[in-house]
């Protein structure tokens, strides 16, 4: 069986889960067993755990966010130590790129990071896709790993006799809890920001590769704005986005075709659910630009090119 382990910021520890979730089927086909800190057992003595699982481990995952990189538990200790291993072929180690952040110029910039070419997880539409994709690439690197030991007949780690009777258990603690309204609302502004920059610097992109478009973008307060899209001075595309107070649905992100539409109208609409260990945002699928969202957990980008696609939907086909 292959040990992995999980050297992550507590920020991130939904993005955590998720990948945790995606490597269930390697955990119960017994190929893998997954480690975190999560795992730790009460009474048990946290560094002293986390250098035992370290010293052990064959694939060390570094998921790499600013919060990682700021932190100096993650960056100085268990990367350090992780480099070390895999300086001496005793471990693998992959650096799993979750957010943006200057990583590159890092200690392990030189390996090879998933998602392939670094692109971040919170970059993909889906985290589905993101983590379908690094799932992959573990499964690849465990493949390698076992047929390196077969072939070698690679004596494993000393164990010393009292850890040997230690009772095993399973990776999978996470707990189901229930939301904030707090955390709920926080969540949304986030999101809405996001779309609504997107749309912005996306708007200015395409004036400047398109001389003949012009654009306008404004924001009529802090949950709406609205787009416009010119070819020759004429109207071609306008959408209004929206949430919150005034709205259909209190906590739902709205599109709208046309900006003198009041907010009880739309085109498509996501959902902010929660599953009791994440926040996502799912479209009610009204749509019919593109490939059915319906059933696609949408990180920020995700929901920004699916309003973004539909906003520009009809320039393209002219």
């Amino acid at each position: 069986m292959i040990n992995i382990f999980f050297s992550y910021s507590h920020e991130d520890e939904r993005l955590r889960n998720e990948l945790d979730k995606h490597l269930s089927i390697l955990k119960r086909s017994g190929i893998i067993n997954a480690w975190h800190d999560r795992c730790i057992m009460p009474g048990a003595e946290f560094d002293k755990e986390i250098s035992k699982n370290l010293k052990t481990a064959d694939i060390i995952l570094l998921l790499i966010s600013a919060d990682f990189l700021a932190s100096d538990y993650c960056y100085n200790n268990e990367m350090k130590f992780a480099l070390e291993r895999h300086e001496r072929n005793e471990a693998v180690v992959i650096p799993v790129i979750l957010r943006p952040c200057d990583w590159k110029e890092t200690q392990f910039g030189k390996l090879q990071a998933v998602p392939a070419n670094g692109k971040p997880v919170v970059k993909f539409l889906t985290l589905d896709d993101a983590f379908l994709e690094i799932t992959d690439q573990i499964k690849r690197v465990t493949g390698e790993i076992n047929k390196t030991k077969n072939q070698s007949n690679i004596a494993q780690p000393h164990i010393h006799e009292k850890e040997k009777n230690l009772i095993s258990r399973s990776s999978n603690l996470r707990i189901r809890r229930e939301f904030t309204d707090q955390e709920k609302d926080k969540f949304l502004d986030e999101a809405f920001d996001y779309i609504a920059n997107f749309f912005e610097s996306s708007l200015e992109e395409l004036k400047k590769r398109n001389p003949q478009i012009d654009y306008r973008f404004k924001r009529i307060d802090s949950q709406t704005f609205t787009s416009h899209l010119y070819v020759a001075g004429k109207v071609v595309a306008e959408c209004m986005i929206y949430y919150g107070a005034g709205s259909f649905i209190a906590n739902r992100i709205n599109y709208s075709r046309s900006v003198s539409q009041n907010k009880n109208s739309y085109n498509e609409s996501l959902n902010l659910e929660d599953d009791g260990y994440m926040i996502y945002l799912r479209a009610t699928g009204m749509s019919l630009f593109g490939r059915s969202n319906k059933n696609e957990l949408l990180t920020n980008e995700g929901a920004a090119e699916l309003f973004w696609g539909m906003f520009i939907e009809s320039l393209q086909r002219t």
